[in-house]
């Protein structure tokens, strides 16, 4: 081939594009002889390029060389060189792999001979990191960091001219009906070989009624995660570098994003409606017009299709190229993911995700009600979302509840029983699923309580007639009628009046109506909520049909996190950054309104449970009666306090009652410093005890405070957390942090200023459920009270039954304290603390003054607190806690066999934690990783958290009714999303 630098490649007069043949040894001689660099050559796989690493004598890597395809001139080559250098001036936060320099300034680039031919090879920039190809999951924040990278690539190319660019590139999607037609003979499955030609024809025709209006322009097209190289100083998949902008040419700017997108559907774990991350971070920096939007997905089925073409025939025709070979499998699964969903649901979905979505198409007014002499008055509406009364009770896991709360309906009077169009129905969501189940219903389901004719609303013609289901043309969409075995009176092709009969069904009967526009793919009954918003738009609320209102809830953005953030002080974090909006809990699930089921991992608020019935009962009792302050004179207080004062050893027998755990660490300081006349304290480090003044003062948790040691008042002194795994002594070591406390607690004593109170967590929970060394509270206990002071057992967390095998931290220590703090778990969600001490602590307290608090034993609290324990005790949740969360550390002790970013399992019975680490001998805490790996654990259903220091550690802490099957779906799903992120060793 005769190479003339200002000749552009034209695919179509090229028969193949086989990599050019260059071995490592030749490589390495083009690299000193003509480009001046002296280096060992390690080949790098490419589809029609031939790339290799240069590393210098010590291995460091120095440059990429690149030898283009001799079928690539000069031009071609310079006009990417010079794109490269403008983004990488446009956009300096971004690297770039620009064209190495001379001494004298001009470009290492050359003409060389290969075996294939003179080709062009150059110097590139080495950028470390690595692409993000291969199969890890990309989270969403990678996705749209992709989508950020290719919006500035396309800002910045967009008045970028360059001889260089007229290209006809079989990746310019400008030309992908062509390419797929050519290549397709080379698929030799001929299933495949149809689909990917069917899906191109749809795709195409889809594209070119927007095609003269698309801007074009010049673009890399190529931003694939092949290309795209993650950050290296970074521990997540985030993208800041650009590479390979061989395919660069003028064409539809979309595309731009369509090539990226592509590239994500391979990703363990990512499905359609995940890559709108990439879409709306895109828009974000370079707005879509609605007919980009509208031909994107289209692009992206394009894209998929070239790929499965174009990979079988250089599969053929370049045998050695065990890059493309290996890409085969990766690309059949784009196109798989890329038409999975009917193409107009894909369209709608992008609209929707960039707010272009189009106006709702309203049914045509009926001239007749669908059902003969049923008014809407006679319809009852039956309510199944998350919100419904009629969920309660776990009521929504129960099989036949619809048709149990439509006969329930038909049976108090109602003609007929209807539900609502595309309001998610809880009584479809799966418990324990790690996909969303097919909540959002796309028509309406009727049950009837008498014989009725069902009559066409509107004069139309009959599509389709079999026994149960009718389709009839209404206006511009059609109606679909489903009722089981049931003969229809119509036939296929016939037009029926406005009032005739279509289908007789006798009372009893239910069906299913639906609207959908005419030139529509088949909708199915109920769909994901992740991909509502497209099918819905081919839907019309049929509710008109039967004189019923439109519902109105057709997608709309919900702004309710807006509106949180407006009013709600944002200090007051919300978990995740997309968070879904939870409306209903039971038992160890919880309900969004999308209605779909997570399983709660990190609610130790509700120990019995959501949703308790028996607490539910007696709140609702006691409310119908009294509800007032502890002055009053009642017996729930006295009755509560007494079985609260019963759970604790001798002396501990006077209870204080308030509404937090905050409240009752505040009150516990004020009690030992009023009743030792002393006012320092001592604390731990690393830990959390509340909010209020004092609670927060012995809160040194940097996490909660990053400030918290340097901001602690001067009466607060602080000993090293007694962490055996991460702490200054570790296992068997530990024992020495006993003895230095204590000789910490000698030292200011010694200084004249004893300490007033030590206090602590009895089972270090904010370091992920750390048991404190065996000793350490007897040591410090026994120092602390040598000096006059008194020990306060904060049991906010660990408390009430939760430890499994005690009832309380203290008594793994083998210890009793002087005053007990404890919340949380007393009243299942219920705002209710405790204080426990002995009669002469609490007398003194009234030298400060009297203690009271409105509402904190309360006649609705006590019951609460009474209900609480009753239930704790009935339904063995602390045996529960032994059972389950044993299994529960069983088994995720058995994960770190398998994945070595696990360091370790903490916690007993149901206060676990996983800690995770990058590294098992220096313990480099995960941080990143966990927050990574918590977003995945939302998406396949589990709710869970990071707590402790460095925020690497997933707090396990759910209600003590979780069962094995649950305790099993959440470590399947840890084991699912740590091998989906990488993390397998």
């Amino acid at each position: 081939m005769l190479h003339n630098e200002y000749r552009t490649i034209d695919f179509f007069s090229e028969d193949a594009l086989p990599v050019p043949q260059v071995t490592p040894a030749e490589a390495e001689r083009i690299a000193t002889e003509h480009l001046g660099i002296t280096a060992r050559a390690q080949a790098l796989g490419s589809q029609q390029d031939v790339n290799f690493l240069l590393h210098a004598h010590d291995g460091t890597p120095v440059a990429i060389l690149k030898i283009a395809n001799p079928a690539f001139g000069a031009m071609e080559i310079e006009a990417q060189d010079t794109a490269a250098d403008l983004i990488a001036s446009a956009h300096p936060e971004l690297r770039i792999a620009t064209v190495l320099l001379r001494p004298d300034g001009s470009p290492r680039r050359t003409t060389v001979d290969t075996r294939s031919g003179p080709a062009v090879a150059r110097l590139l920039r080495y950028l470390p990191g690595g692409p993000l190809s291969g199969p890890r999951h990309l989270s969403p924040t990678t996705m749209a960091a992709m989508g950020t990278v290719a919006a500035k690539v396309s800002t910045a190319l967009r008045d970028f001219r360059h001889p260089g660019l007229e290209r006809v590139l079989q990746w310019d999607l400008q030309h992908a009906d062509r390419v797929v037609a050519k290549l397709a003979g080379h698929i030799d499955e001929p299933d495949r070989r149809a689909a990917v030609q069917a899906a191109t024809a749809e795709a195409w025709a889809r594209v070119q009624r927007v095609a003269a209006v698309l801007p074009s322009q010049p673009v890399h097209l190529d931003l694939t995660d092949d290309n795209l190289i993650r950050c290296p100083d970074g521990r997540l998949t985030m993208p800041d570098g650009v590479i390979d902008f061989g395919d660069l040419t003028t064409s539809w700017a979309v595309g731009e994003l369509a090539v990226s997108l592509s590239s994500m559907l391979h990703h363990e774990g990512v499905e359609p409606h995940h890559v709108l991350a990439a879409v709306r971070a895109f828009h974000a920096v370079r707005p879509l017009s609605q007919e980009e939007a509208e031909a994107l997905w289209p692009l992206v089925v394009l894209r998929a299709a070239v790929l499965v073409a174009s990979g079988r025939q250089q599969a053929a025709v370049d045998e050695d190229n065990a890059y493309a070979k290996a890409a085969l499998d990766r690309e059949w699964h784009i196109f798989e993911q890329a038409t999975h969903l009917p193409l107009p649901v894909m369209v709608h979905l992008v609209k929707d995700a960039t707010g272009l979505a189009d106006v709702p198409a309203q049914a045509n007014s009926p001239v007749h009600p669908l059902l003969r002499g049923v008014a809407a008055d006679d319809i009852a509406i039956v309510d199944l979302s998350t919100g419904a009364d009629s969920m309660d009770h776990g009521a929504w896991l129960e099989a036949g509840i619809e048709d149990r709360l439509a006969a329930t309906a038909l049976a108090g009077g109602a003609v007929a029983v209807a539900t609502r169009y595309a309001r998610p129905r809880l009584t479809q969501a799966s418990a324990l699923s790690a996909v969303s189940a097919t909540t959002v219903p796309t028509g309406i389901d009727l049950w009837l309580g008498r014989a009725t004719v069902v009559q066409a609303p509107i004069t139309g013609k009959v599509l389709a007639a079999a026994p149960g289901r009718v389709e009839i043309a209404h206006g511009p969409q059609v109606l679909t009628l489903s009722f089981g075995t049931v003969h229809p009176m119509v036939t296929t092709g016939a037009t029926v009046q406005a009032g005739e009969d279509v289908a007789h069904l006798s009372s009893g009967t239910s069906f299913h109506i639906a609207l959908r526009d005419a030139d529509s793919p088949a909708v199915p009954p109920l769909v994901r909520p992740e991909y509502a918003p497209g099918w819905l738009t081919l839907t019309t609320d049929p509710a008109p049909l039967l004189g019923l209102p439109a519902s109105g809830l057709t997608p709309q953005k919900d702004d309710l996190l807006d509106r949180r953030d407006a009013v709600f002080a944002t200090v007051q974090e919300h978990y995740y950054a997309g968070p879904p909006r939870i409306e209903r809990g039971w038992r160890h699930h919880l309900l969004s309104t999308d209605g779909r089921s997570y399983l709660d991992i990190v609610n130790n608020v509700t120990p019995l449970g959501h949703a308790h019935p028996r607490v539910e009962q007696a709140v609702s009792r006691q409310l119908r009666r009294l509800n007032t302050n502890s002055r009053f004179h009642y017996a729930s207080v006295v009755e509560f306090t007494e079985r609260l004062a019963a759970l604790l050893p001798d002396p501990l027998d006077t209870v204080f009652l308030v509404n937090s755990g905050s409240e009752a660490v505040d009150l516990g300081l004020r009690l030992a410093i009023g009743a030792s006349g002393r006012h320092d304290v001592v604390a731990l480090r690393e830990a959390y005890h509340g909010w209020t003044y004092a609670s927060d003062a012995v809160s040194t948790s940097l996490q909660d405070n990053p400030n918290a040691l340097a901001t602690r008042p001067n009466w607060v002194h602080t000993v090293d957390s007694p962490n055996s795994y991460r702490g200054l002594h570790r296992g068997t070591d530990a024992v020495r942090y006993g003895p230095e406390a204590v000789a910490v607690i000698d030292e200011l004593a010694a200084s004249g200023r004893p300490a007033g109170a030590f206090i602590g967590e009895t089972f270090y929970g904010n370091a992920g459920g750390v048991a404190l060394p065996d000793g350490y509270l007897a040591d410090v206990y026994a120092a602390v009270r040598r000096h006059g002071g008194l020990a306060v057992a904060d049991e906010v967390q660990v408390g009430y039954g939760r430890l499994g095998h005690w009832f309380w931290g203290f008594e793994q220590q083998q210890v009793v304290p002087d005053i007990v703090c404890v919340a949380k778990a007393m009243g299942n969600g219920h705002p209710l603390g405790a204080v426990i001490t002995s009669k002469s602590v609490a007398d003194r307290y009234r030298d400060q003054g009297y203690f009271f608090s409105s509402t904190g034993g309360s006649p609705v609290s006590s019951v609460v607190g009474l209900t609480v324990l009753d239930a704790l005790r009935d339904e063995d949740l602390q045996g529960n806690a032994v059972r389950v969360g044993g299994h529960l550390k069983r088994r995720m002790k058995a994960l770190a066999d398998r994945y070595g970013i696990i360091g370790a399992v903490h916690g007993s019975g149901l206060y676990l934690g996983l800690e995770l680490v990058r590294d098992r001998v220096s313990l480099e805490p995960a941080t990143e990783e966990t927050a990574e790996l918590c977003d995945r654990m939302l998406d396949l259903g589990v709710i869970v958290q990071p707590t402790g220091d460095h925020l690497n550690i997933l707090k396990i802490k759910p209600p003590l009714c979780i069962d094995s099957t649950a305790a099993d779906f959440f470590v399947d799903t840890l084991d699912h999303a740590l091998a989906q992120l990488g993390h397998s060793h």
